[in-house]
């Protein structure tokens, strides 16, 4: 899933490299036979320019044409579009307000799109991250997917089971109830070090079976899909993508290695997460070796 966003502070270079990142997702898309779609970041942007995110997707529907490329993502027959930080408090960050947030999702759903929400670990309870306002499931049921973020949230596999009980479970219950599609979030490790000096590897990854046993409680949990975070995620610490065991460093930055694993070792364990959505191979708490 690629990546686009404009805000107020977003003039020429920044757009024009987001708009060629998005490009080369594309063109990578087609090539390999993958899928793509646009996901917006609300974080920061203040609720009288939330506006601007449409504009800025119907520009890349009249001049990209890229709801026209076989290679787009729909879902139930309409192009795909995430909205990503709707539902959450203010208590780290500034968020966008709920009622900006319904105007975008309503226009994105006259523009004959689905929306997939990002939204906060908490919103079904409405406690932990989540923004406390009876509105917030009202706005949430205009979406036809949503994802809740859920990247340390739990640190350890004890705290994965918990997140599965009390979360899941219980919201994947909920969302089937209402014809709502469900993406629970799963994520490798996680580590802030080299962004804010915390811990380096504050999360381990136990060698994939971190995320391993959070796909398998999705599974249990009757998920029939995954946003796996994230493929190229550095400052977090939850890549997926090759990485080398024998990482440079400079300036004082340490990186954490694969610990001897192949260096494609996480594409490989999100391709058998795929399989088991798929019940193509058995649900098994022991990690299948990587084809």
């Amino acid at each position: 899933m690629g990546s686009a966003l404009t805000s107020p502070q977003m003039h020429g270079s920044a757009i024009h490299h987001k708009d060629k990142v998005l490009s080369s997702a594309r063109e990578g898309a087609n090539r390999y036979g993958r899928t793509y779609a646009v996901m917006y970041d609300l974080t920061g942007m203040p609720d009288e320019n939330l506006i601007e995110v449409f504009d800025d997707w119907r520009m890349l529907r009249n001049k990209m044409h890229i709801t026209a490329d076989p290679a787009y993502q729909h879902h139930k027959g309409k192009p795909l579009v995430a909205i990503w930080g709707v539902g959450f408090n203010n208590a780290t960050k500034q968020r966008a307000g709920l009622e900006p947030c319904r105007e975008l999702i309503e226009k994105f759903k006259a523009d004959q799109c689905s929306v997939m929400l990002g939204i906060a670990t908490g919103w079904r309870r409405q406690d932990r991250d989540a923004l406390q306002d009876p509105a917030l499931h009202r706005v949430l049921l205009k979406a036809d997917l949503v994802s809740p973020w859920s990247v340390g949230r739990f640190r350890d596999l004890a705290g994965v089971q918990r997140h599965a009980d009390q979360y899941w479970g219980p919201d994947i219950l909920w969302a089937r109830e209402r014809n709502i599609g469900y993406m629970p979030v799963v994520f490798p490790g996680f580590s802030w070090h080299n962004l804010k000096g915390a811990k380096l590897g504050a999360i381990p990854r136990l060698d994939g079976q971190f995320l391993w046993s959070q796909i398998v409680a999705n599974k249990k949990a009757g998920a029939n899909m995954l946003y796996i975070a994230m493929f190229d995620e550095v400052d977090e610490g939850t890549a997926i993508f090759k990485c080398s065991n024998n990482p440079p460093s400079s300036g004082g930055s340490k990186f954490l290695t694969l610990d001897g694993l192949p260096s494609d070792y996480y594409l490989r364990l999100a391709g058998q997460a795929g399989k088991l959505l798929r019940g193509e191979i058995p649900l098994n708490s022991e990690i299948p070796v990587p084809d």
